[in-house]
């Protein structure tokens, strides 16, 4: 495996040709660029969106181009203040094209979900995410290893077909 950081982490998305696909399994993220709109949420306050731009501009972009960018977030429930936040904000993904899904963590019995983020590139590469002990995202372990895709993509199936549509999870 190899590790990526910054722009070569970024590159990724622009280099796909046909699915990314993310599955976030962790309760809470903790990134500088979502700090202060999580505050604004909990205190109540509205929010311009402006943080989420590059990254809506990107899906904007590459979805726009044919491609397709899916998420999958196993979630606790009761939903935490995140939860909520996220459920909140994630409008703004679909609306550049992302596809969400939800899956209450009670829901994965016989699942194979895992304890380990990841994004899976065009059924061929899959990049870890990778995270600090206090939360912070501190880059990507990438690798091609065809076990490890093949494990990757069957877990993304499964657990896929479980999730809930994003407007459908927002009405229960």
């Amino acid at each position: 495996m190899r590790l990526l950081r910054g722009t070569a982490f970024d590159e990724l998305f622009r280099v796909f040709e046909r699915t990314a696909f993310h599955l976030e399994v962790r309760d809470f993220y903790r990134t500088p660029e979502e700090a202060s709109p999580f505050q604004r949420f909990l205190d109540g306050e509205p929010d311009d969106a402006a943080w989420q731009r590059p990254w809506l501009d990107l899906v904007r972009e590459v979805t726009d181009a044919g491609r397709s960018v899916r998420r999958l977030r196993v979630v606790p429930v009761p939903h935490l203040d995140y939860t909520r936040w996220l459920l909140h904000i994630s409008g703004n993904n679909v609306d550049a094209g992302e596809d969400i899904r939800w899956l209450p963590r009670t829901a994965t019995a016989g699942l194979s979900v895992g304890t380990d983020d990841f994004w899976l590139f065009d059924d061929r590469r899959v990049v870890f995410t990778l995270f600090s002990a206090d939360g912070m995202f501190a880059g990507g372990a990438v690798t091609d290893d065809p076990g490890i895709v093949r494990h990757c993509a069957r877990a993304r199936t499964a657990l896929w077909a479980a999730g809930i549509p994003h407007d459908e999870y927002l009405k229960d």
